[in-house]
């Protein structure tokens, strides 16, 4: 006996349709398969999961010291994660090398002052790199040196690129406010759409790196500052939120691109 055909009655949902729900759990699993193939997928994967189980375990471990039972595994497993992410920028320093030569001084047609900021962060992060190695060298007794003023070099060069970062996405936002306001009959549609997305992405970005900036001093050694004053689930909330951010600007450069 034939099935009658399922109607839609006014006033209610529609029911999703199967079909549509797998194909989107595919392509959501394709896509998150796609990410973790890639180096910056992973690490950004990586990453998040990192400081989340740090912000998971500091919360369950409240002031317990040390942290024991499942507090104490989730630490353990950020940790291991950390240092999965520190070996594997071993061969960072190439790609940064990369980097750093294709933006040279900058395009001409960009505003000098963002242009320095660029180039002085990019300086910064090409110096982390290298600290960064012998640090880990000497932790892995790999070479005859102290590791604690390699990490601290380290730390400071990463949150010197940091500070500079902010600098320039707010110096960039001060930028599209004026072109906005010298151009704002002019703007087509698209053209004012895209710069909105541009004033979200660099808002985001500020937020990220005052995130991470905040860390980066909390692991300066004591006396600047609010360094090592933070407890593991305000760090962990700190990364997570940066990590998360990264995230999704990584999937809307994607989607952008694939469009």
């Amino acid at each position: 006996m034939a099935t009658a055909a399922l109607r839609h009655v006014p006033g209610l949902p529609r029911a999703a349709q199967p079909g549509s729900v797998a194909m989107a759990a595919a392509g959501g699993l394709c896509g998150l398969v796609a990410a973790l193939e890639s180096y910056r997928g992973r690490d950004r994967a990586v990453r998040a999961l990192c400081y989340g189980c740090q912000l998971a375990g500091g919360a369950l471990g409240g002031r317990q010291s040390p942290a024991a039972g499942l507090s104490g595994s989730l630490l353990a497993v950020s940790a291991q994660l950390s240092h999965c992410r520190t070996v594997l920028r071993l061969f960072d320093d190439l790609a940064m090398l990369s980097y750093s030569h294709g933006y040279g001084l900058g395009p001409k047609d960009e505003d000098a002052v963002v242009r320095g900021l660029s180039v002085l962060c990019n300086v910064a992060d090409q110096l982390y790199y290298p600290c960064e190695h012998v640090a880990w060298a000497a932790d892995a007794g790999i070479v005859p040196a102290s590791s604690s003023k390699w990490w601290e070099a380290s730390t400071r060069l990463w949150g010197l690129s940091l500070l500079l970062g902010i600098l320039r996405s707010v110096r960039v936002l001060f930028q599209l406010r004026k072109k906005l306001r010298q151009q704002k009959r002019t703007f087509s549609p698209q053209d004012r759409k895209k710069m909105k997305a541009q004033v979200k992405s660099e808002v985001l970005s500020i937020i990220s790196n005052m995130a991470d900036l905040a860390n980066a001093i909390h692991w300066l050694p004591p006396g600047f500052l609010w360094a090592g004053q933070f407890p593991p689930w305000l760090v962990g909330l700190l990364g997570t939120i940066s990590s998360l951010i990264g995230i999704y600007q990584a999937s809307r450069e994607s989607n952008s691109g694939a469009a």
